[in-house]
């Protein structure tokens, strides 16, 4: 059986493009127990995989006192901690999930905004000096 070339030109455009409506998303979310900060965290998490990711997502939840070899393994230092593992590149926010448009721009699910201060110029026309 003859395997086909990678289409590496292909693939770098896709990853340049970032993330299409089908794209899969693999999430890991690391707590410390059923804290409040991480029930809390998991609840943000989950609303905000089902409000944009509905159908596409697989959250995983790991409890860093249950199974501290994966979080040695991924080099977790704080929690609650989450993971984008796929689509790449990964991805890690930490800390405070609560902050929605963060959580959205660390999943590249938003582009940031670019400031939309006039030019220097622009920006004293009409004033008196």
């Amino acid at each position: 059986m003859k395997k086909r070339p990678v289409d590496a030109t292909a693939r770098f455009e896709a990853a340049v493009l970032g993330p299409t409506d089908d794209t899969r998303y693999v999430l890991r979310m690391y707590v410390t127990g059923m804290t409040p900060r991480s029930t809390e965290a998991f609840r943000t998490i989950k609303a905000i995989c089902e409000e944009n990711l509905k159908g596409r997502y697989e959250l995983e939840v790991i409890d860093i006192y249950q199974n501290p070899v994966l979080a040695r393994d991924e080099q977790i230092i704080a929690a609650p901690t989450l993971v984008k593992k796929l689509p790449l590149p990964l991805r890690t926010l930490i800390g405070d999930l609560s902050d929605t448009e963060r959580v959205l721009l660390g999943l590249d699910l938003r582009r940031a905004r670019t400031s939309q201060r006039l030019p220097r110029h622009e920006e004293n026309e009409g004033k008196n000096p």
